[in-house]
């Protein structure tokens, strides 16, 4: 329960870094909002795996972290920005939601299915 607590603490505050780059990447920047969607999703996982190499999941050998990084992307990397910008058109389509809602929306859809592949493959302790 303390992993799960810690896990949604990383990324609520994942959550504020992924809005906040999605609305300046679509207001200020004019990026195109799918492209921003997978940009801002890129940004928020980066944040995300620092802080739960140094909370979440601390005290992981540090030299496997390169091959979690990898992991992560591979797995929540791949789930979230698929996800997202795939939730995010529809919420905004197909509701009619306005952006940041859509992409609210899309990470809430997301969540259980990540912290499930951190726990079991990204960060999981190898057997020695």
């Amino acid at each position: 329960m303390i992993r799960w607590f810690k896990f949604n603490a990383v990324g609520m505050a994942g959550v504020v870094v992924q809005l906040a780059a999605l609305s300046l990447l679509t207001s200020v920047f004019r990026v195109p909002y799918l492209f921003a969607t997978a940009l801002a999703v890129e940004l928020a996982l980066l944040h995300n795996f620092v802080w739960h190499e140094a909370w979440t999941w601390r005290g992981l050998a540090v030299e496997d972290r390169w091959r979690r990084l990898a992991r992560f992307h591979l797995a929540n990397g791949f789930v979230s920005i698929g996800a997202n910008t795939l939730f995010t058109y529809w919420f905004k389509q197909h509701f009619g939601l306005p952006l940041l809602s859509a992409n609210l929306a899309a990470i809430a859809a997301t969540s259980l299915l990540n912290f499930a592949v951190a726990t079991w493959w990204v960060f999981r302790t190898q057997a020695r």
